[in-house]
């Protein structure tokens, strides 16, 4: 998907940063807690660093089923350093456990953060992190399907969203990159979903003082261009509403495979003047996007209570889940917690895909 990032005080150019080294499989890497990890095999690669499988240091090899993964990158590049600062500030498992505890959830979406540190290979320094292990992302399985979603599945979808999205704001943080490929399975579990990559993620509220708006040139339409929130277009830091707003055009592409300014993502502006336009009227918006007679108005309630949002206001989650619930019984069902994805275990596809 194209993508377009603005210009960031402090962040190094990409030609700046180096690739990472492939660590070898059995290599072994001590956290800052002096914890020692076993690396597996690679199984991604992003622009600048790699992810192996990864288990607590035993006699044995790590094994294909191994829970977790390492994330490494050059300690002197930007992303996993930034990225890193959030897990350690808001994702511990304690924090999420106590999380889910008092709000009386079955699970949360955000991965659990297990130790970090840096290695040293070669006379080269290597930050690296360690996290849970996932299945697909959704975009695989959204383009598998013919780009759609049901709408029970993208309810249900949205619902998990906003609770992750309700304790990361509340941790402080927002993300700013809602979107499929950000969307990753459980490995064990395809009901459950998780929001990942935080490289991006941007502390809103330091001490719990919120930034002020402020619009900076050099930071317009910074994100996915597609999702990414008016906010964003215009150069403003992001804020909660932003997240909420990236979610709603996540839902409205889900649903439809198309969102109306999608011809035409080479012109920032008017992606940004598109998305100004359709607030301003999100009936147009609902018309364009559904033009049968059987619309879903959650879908409309929702980003209108959206966009009713102030910059610094904190949103209502509770008001916006029942907006999705009412949906939900709109059409004959509920939050039974299960997505109805075409997946089999461990996050893999089935070969035939559901239809809408």
């Amino acid at each position: 998907m194209p993508r377009v990032k603005a210009a960031q005080a402090g962040r190094q150019s990409s030609a700046k940063r180096h690739l990472a080294e492939q660590f070898a499989v059995g290599e072994i890497i001590t956290d800052m807690a002096k914890k020692e990890w076993k690396v597996g095999l690679p199984i991604g690669q992003g622009g600048f660093g790699c992810i192996y499988l990864a288990d607590m240091n035993s006699s044995e090899s790590v094994g294909s089923d191994a829970p977790c993964v390492v994330k490494v990158e050059p300690s002197d590049n930007g992303p996993l350093f930034t990225e890193l600062k959030f897990y350690q500030r808001a994702a511990k498992p304690e924090q999420i456990q106590k999380w889910i505890r008092t709000r009386k959830l079955k699970y949360l979406g955000v991965p659990k953060y297990w130790g970090s540190g840096l290695h040293d290979k070669n006379g080269k320094s290597y930050r690296f992190m360690i996290m849970d292990r996932f299945g697909s992302d959704l975009q695989k399985i959204y383009e598998a399907n013919a780009k759609r979603f049901s709408r029970k599945t993208v309810l249900q979808l949205s619902l998990r969203i906003l609770d992750i999205l309700e304790y990361i704001h509340e941790h402080e943080y927002v993300h700013g990159d809602i979107k499929a490929s950000n969307l990753l399975l459980n490995y064990k579990n395809p009901d459950q979903v998780y929001l990942v990559d935080y490289g991006l993620a941007y502390r809103y509220c330091p001490e719990g003082v919120h930034k002020e708006y402020k619009e900076d040139p050099k930071r317009c339409h910074d994100g996915t261009i597609e999702f990414t929130s008016i906010d964003a277009h215009n150069g403003v830091a992001p804020s909660r509403r932003g997240d909420l707003e990236i979610l709603g055009y996540c839902m409205i592409q889900w649903l439809t495979g198309h969102l109306p300014w999608e011809d035409n993502l080479k012109d920032p502006k008017y992606v940004r003047d598109s998305k100004i336009r359709y607030r301003e009227n999100i009936a147009s918006l609902m018309d364009k996007c559904f033009p049968e007679k059987n619309k879903p108005g959650e879908i409309a309630k929702y980003m209108e209570t959206v966009k009713l949002l102030d910059y610094t206001e904190k949103p209502l989650y509770e008001n916006l889940r029942d907006i999705l619930l009412q949906g939900l019984k709109a059409i004959g069902s509920k939050d039974d917690g299960k997505l109805d994805l075409s997946v089999v275990e461990n996050g893999g596809l089935k070969a035939k895909t559901i239809t809408k």
